[in-house]
């Protein structure tokens, strides 16, 4: 048969089997990443039919579900609204980054990884998944709760990070040097900072720029426009989904929702294709050893994002039970660790570190929803247990009223 044939054949059977996925997620009203992810596993090396001619073009549309992961992602915010969190809410920021990413990176020193590996698992614990809160938010609905503007911040902050974290991690992995690396974060600062004043000055004028009334032009000019920016980030060694995070940021009002409306399919088709990649990737065989790591990775980062939610929240000055939510709403992980461990997994540091995170993805993706629902009733059940009983109070003796004093 044909080498194109074939390739016509497989890539629609992984787009139909993701589609069918997909479909399965939504009944059942749980995230498809998981399914995504085992999908990549059953058709990779050592699983059921490993894939052959369509791997390169898997691989290919996996890079452009990252850059539009990441374009997405920027649309959703304005520089102002990234410069007001970053005033009101760095502390929240501050205390999520130490409480999260530690545990990963004593987990890789634990195993012996190393101190490259060290930082890549920090990321990979430390980013919640916005994708997937952003549905269990509305799922649940407390998208008007008085908790989700803190969740939203932490996971703004988180987000914004990415533009700093991102190119440490790619000249770490590049084994770059003090001095290269140290002007690789000073260009992607430079570039983030730069992007943020303009877009806070003249995002108006960008987007007037790459506005158009025709929907096919302005699906091309941004599409474009990102994939430009993101291979030119790339050739800098700034990370290409940081510069499609900086195009997103840069576009506002009308133009940033139209293009946002224009690009989710694309943007849910080439992500599924990144999850099956990361999944093609992984030897399902390498899994079981790692297994009792990622459990007990994902059980403390479970807890430390639960404290994180509930700081931030009180911090504010939430009620109790708005704190305990906002906690349990912040344990799932997806799109972004596999992001920062498929950085990992290209540049080869640490065979076993892309089964680990794929696991513990994996066990956090669905037991985010699961501490998003039930978190606040247990804690409350909990909290009522650990009251100490007292005995009921003795009835006060009754007084009686002057003013019927010898009434009949």
């Amino acid at each position: 048969m044909h080498d194109s044939a074939v390739f016509l054949i497989e890539f629609g059977a992984i787009i139909l089997g993701l589609g069918l996925l997909g479909r399965l997620a939504g009944r059942f009203s749980f995230s498809p990443i998981p399914l995504y992810l085992l999908a990549g596993l059953a058709f990779g090396k050592g699983g059921l039919y490993p894939l052959g001619t369509s791997e390169e073009f898997v691989a290919i549309g996996a890079e452009i579900g990252v850059v539009l992961l990441l374009l997405m992602l920027g649309l959703e915010y304005t520089a102002s609204d990234l410069v007001s969190n970053l005033k009101t809410q760095y502390p929240a920021g501050l205390v999520d980054a130490a409480l999260n990413a530690l545990p990963g990176a004593a987990m890789a020193l634990l195993l012996g990884w190393g101190p490259v590996a060290a930082v890549v698992l920090a990321g990979v614990t430390w980013i919640s998944s916005s994708g997937v809160i952003a549905k269990v938010l509305g799922d649940l609905g407390r998208l008007g709760n008085r908790e989700t503007p803190v969740i939203l911040s932490i996971l703004v902050l988180e987000d914004l990070s990415m533009a700093v974290y991102l190119p440490i991690v790619t000249a770490l992995l590049a084994g770059a040097g003090l001095a290269a690396g140290s002007l690789t974060l000073a260009i992607a600062l430079g570039v983030a900072g730069l992007v943020l004043l303009i877009a806070v000055r003249y995002g108006r004028h960008i987007s007037r720029f790459v506005s158009s009334d025709d929907s096919e032009k302005l699906l091309l000019v941004v599409l474009g426009l990102t994939l430009l920016v993101a291979g030119i980030a790339q050739q800098l060694q700034v990370s290409a989904a940081v510069g499609a995070f900086l195009v997103g940021i840069a576009l506002s009002g009308e133009v940033a929702e139209g293009a946002h409306h224009l690009l989710a399919p694309l943007r849910d088709l080439f992500a599924a294709v990144f999850f099956v990649f990361f999944g093609l990737h992984t030897d399902p065989s390498s899994i079981p050893p790692v297994l009792l790591p990622a459990l007990a990775l994902a059980v403390v980062t479970a807890l430390t994002k639960i404290a994180t939610g509930y700081w931030a929240a009180k911090r504010a000055g939430i009620s109790a039970k708005g704190r305990w939510r906002a906690g349990g709403t912040l344990v799932a992980r997806g799109e972004f660790s596999i992001v920062i461990a498929g950085l990992a997994v290209t540049a080869g540091i640490e065979p076993s570190l892309g089964p680990l995170a794929t696991a513990y993805v994996l066990i956090l993706v669905i037991l985010g929803p699961l501490t998003a629902r039930y978190t606040e009733p247990v804690a409350r059940r909990l909290t009522r247990r650990s009251e100490p009983t007292q005995p009921a109070p003795l009835p006060e003796p009754r007084v009686p009223d002057p003013d019927t004093v010898g009434r009949p």
